[in-house]
């Protein structure tokens, strides 16, 4: 597909992974998570907004029973870096006491916000945390935080798509784009 085809496009330097091998690595992850809690019901906790595509689809193919809830936690605002300041927009709805938990993350960036939101979790004593990310950037600078599941290793880039956003716009991509930055 031309990245000149429509208006949503404008804006995309070039497409990082296509919406086919997004659609095999996430049967795969959701194969593997899946295996992993089949004897147990686990609480999915989707990171809004930009998992929520990436969460559906890979709770789907988990083939499980789970249960799902969601956190809003931001450090970016509408700029194209982490702030370096991480808060909770909105906070889960049910306890996570005793529950087995996976973090759905859509990217990994500096991993400061999912230091934060491990920190914060831990102290709600849920039985286990683990992390599942559709994306994580190589950046040499970034907090080494622990994650379970990687979808793809990804350059430092800004990017877009399936779910990630550029000041709201491009969430509805079927693929990860390069964004121009700036």
């Amino acid at each position: 597909m031309s990245l000149t085809e429509s208006a949503l496009h404008q804006g995309l330097e070039r497409v990082l992974i296509n919406e086919d091998e997004l659609g095999r690595r996430i049967r795969e992850l959701g194969d593997d998570v899946g295996a992993a809690y089949s004897d147990s019901r686990p609480l999915l906790i989707g990171v809004l907004t930009g998992a929520f595509i990436f969460m559906g689809d890979l709770s789907r193919r988990m083939g499980i029973p789970l249960d799902v809830d969601f956190m809003a936690v931001s450090s970016y605002g509408q700029s194209t870096e982490s702030s370096g300041v991480v808060r909770i927009v909105k906070d889960l709805d049910r306890s996570i006491e005793g529950r087995d938990v996976i973090i759905v993350e859509d990217i990994i960036d500096s991993g400061l916000t999912l230091q934060y939101l491990i920190d914060t979790l831990q102290r709600r004593n849920p039985a286990s945390i683990r992390v599942v990310a559709l994306l994580k950037k190589d950046k040499p600078d970034a907090i080494d935080v622990p994650v379970d599941w990687v979808g793809f290793e990804i350059p430092d880039e800004f990017v877009v798509g399936y779910g990630l956003d550029k000041a709201g716009q491009y969430r509805n991509l079927p693929f990860i784009a390069v964004a121009r930055v700036p």
